[in-house]
């Protein structure tokens, strides 16, 4: 047996990076992940946001009431009318890391981007990077190639003063990825409520608030609320809240700066605490949080001149000495407004009341549901385990799997080629329920929705899933395609934390068979079946799957093995989710049947 190869660790293996080679080799450390376009958070996006970001910064500091941002398939460019970077630093700004006015607080008192390091990150992966800067009749333009100095301009213009920045993402990096128009739309939207009277102008589209958290609660509800939403607003705080009787958990958005914290922080917990504590007050203190927000639909933005976020792409804010502050300050702000409002206030206490009464039925429901389901078996029927299981304490068990099957036939398929070691199967019998517009009570009144939650043992958490997958594996035809939809309503309705952690998977399997007597060919869509009957000559045999009981286990054994293909349902947040589910999973049938009837497309026929 050959000996291990040893490296030499000397001082000649000791690497000092520059700070643009740190951002390009590092990149996650600075944008979090790269993607490709098709999700919120992906990397084009940040870069996109980094440079609004300074230009939002602009009109917060009382300079400049409108910013254009043009998009391309490759470049995003960015004009600002605020007070320009100061001609002598153009270059320093936009490449040397920790360089910036965002540390001085009387030049900027309330910024998103307090490290120095946004547009940098922005320069350095870019392809190509421009920045030009107008400031008193004079200019100077600087333009980059991958975070380095390419040219420099200087001269006069006739230009307002302002901003200009043009950076086309370098493709070395992100490899592939497609500017979506409904993630810029919605980060523009966002900048727009949380900055009342800034005009953002994207190719041509405007977007303008003059209601700030109040039009983005309202255009969120619509006429689903309960009471007129409750609506404060100052300097430093705005917040708005109600209630709707046709939603399940609650929805809330929090802001710092402008910057969307998406996985919230202090600021949002301390908020939840104020209201519990405002509510309580008015009722008497006999409420649980749950009781509080089920239902609620808020949102609450505040302005810091030293904001502390737990990561380079700001999504939770962690400055702890604002807590007690701000519960205080919202406290005494709801009480302030339910005190000159007591029709609201009764319509607050009523519905936390319903929820209340409804909590403790649950409860006895869920010890029935216990009760009754030791009394039948000590096992779940429908699961066939596996011995490994997942365990996040231990780190162990990442590499579990268990399948949801459409059906005996094809749980048959997969139990006679799985891995009984790490792949188990969950076997669901017909179409599931479908829970989008009912409460939680009906996991522990359904049967198959109570095993399959017991099987991932997730009633009370996720910490505790057995499994480190859960993968859909139905057929591809409209009824498979129905019942998949039906499980990630499931998912999304009552576990979304198992959506949000990437837990949640569709298997994709050959939808053809394509051979000969020589080769066989299994084809995912048409245009592969029609790619590979070309390449295998004349009259090859075409075997068109119905369902996953069809293929044979021999055939099935690779698509769940070493190339088994996934693809993982992307975590969308309540507040973006809500509508797309509610149009097509909710009680509104005339409304989509219509909608169906106009977008029918048929195909014709050969």
């Amino acid at each position: 047996m050959a000996e291990p190869k040893v490296h030499s660790y000397d001082e000649s293996k000791i690497q000092t990076l520059s700070s643009i080679d740190h951002i390009r080799k590092r990149t996650g450390m600075y944008i979090g992940r790269l993607g490709d376009g098709s999700h919120y958070d992906d990397g084009v996006y940040i870069l996109m946001k980094e440079v609004v970001d300074n230009a939002v910064d602009e009109y917060i500091m009382g300079h400049g009431r409108q910013v254009e941002i043009r998009t391309s398939p490759e470049e995003i460019c960015v004009r600002d009318f605020g007070r320009g970077i100061p001609l002598g630093k153009v270059i320093e700004c936009v490449s040397q890391i920790n360089t910036g006015a965002k540390y001085n607080d009387q030049v900027f008192q309330f910024s998103v981007g307090l490290n120095g390091v946004g547009t940098k990150a922005v320069n350095a992966l870019s392809e190509s990077f421009l920045v030009r800067s107008h400031r008193e009749g004079q200019f100077v333009e600087a333009t980059f190639k991958r975070g380095k100095l390419v040219q420099e301009k200087k001269g006069k213009t006739t230009e307002p003063d302002g901003t200009f920045v043009s950076f086309r993402p370098d493709r070395e990096i992100f490899k592939s990825f497609e500017l979506q128009d409904e993630h810029i739309e919605h980060r523009l939207r966002h900048y727009a409520y949380l900055n009342a009277g800034l005009k953002l102008r994207w190719n041509e589209r405007e977007f303008i608030s003059r209601k700030g958290l109040l039009e983005l609660v309202m255009d969120e509800i619509k006429e689903e609320a309960i009471y007129a939403p409750l609506y404060f607003q100052s300097k430093t705080l705005e917040f708005c809240l109600t209630h709707s009787n046709s939603r399940f958990g609650e929805t809330f958005w929090s802001f710092v700066n402008g910057q969307y914290t998406s996985d919230g922080g202090t600021h949002l917990s301390a908020f939840r605490e104020g209201l519990l504590k405002a509510i309580n007050e008015l009722a008497g203190g006999k409420f649980e949080g749950d009781d509080v927000r089920e239902s609620m639909v808020g949102a609450i933005a505040i302005r810091l001149q030293d904001p502390v976020f737990e990561s380079q792409t700001k999504n939770k804010l962690g400055n702890t000495e604002i807590r007690g502050d701000l519960v205080n300050r919202v406290r005494e702000e709801v009480l302030h407004y339910l005190h000159r409002d007591k029709v609201t206030a009764d319509k607050i206490i009523a519905k936390c009341s319903d929820t209340q009464q409804m909590r403790k039925e649950l409860q006895e429901v869920k010890k029935l549901a216990r009760e009754r389901s030791k009394a039948i078996s000590l096992r779940i029927p429908q699961l066939k385990d596996c011995r490994v299981h997942l365990d996040r304490a231990k780190g162990k068990g990442e590499n579990s799997m268990v399948f949801l099957c459409e059906g005996v036939s094809a749980a048959g398929s997969i139990t006679s080629c799985r891995d009984v070691s790490t792949q188990a199967i969950f076997t669901l019998r017909g179409k599931p329920l479908n829970v989008w517009d009912l409460k939680r009570d009906v996991m522990y009144k359904n049967d198959e929705m109570y095993n399959l939650m017991r099987a991932l043992d997730i009633e009370d958490s996720i910490e505790n899933l057995r499994y480190g997958k859960v993968i859909l594996a139905t057929d591809a035809d409209v009824d498979g395609l129905h019942i998949r939809n039906l499980m990630i309503t499931y998912f999304f309705r009552f576990f979304e934390d198992l959506v949000n952690d990437g837990r949640l998977h569709v298997l994709e399997t050959p939808l053809f068979r394509v051979r000969n007597k020589a080769e066989t060919v299994y084809c995912y869509s048409e245009a592969e079946r029609d790619e590979a009957g070309k390449r295998l000559g004349r009259s090859p045999e075409v075997t068109r799957f119905k369902g996953l009981g069809e293929i044979s286990p021999k055939e099935f054994k690779q698509f769940i093995g070493d190339d088994m293909r996934l693809a993982r349902v992307e975590f969308a947040p309540k507040p973006e989710s809500t509508h797309i589910l509610g149009f097509y999973m909710g009680r509104n049938t005339p409304e989509r049947r219509d909608y169906i009837m106009e977008n029918l497309v048929v195909a014709a026929e050969d």
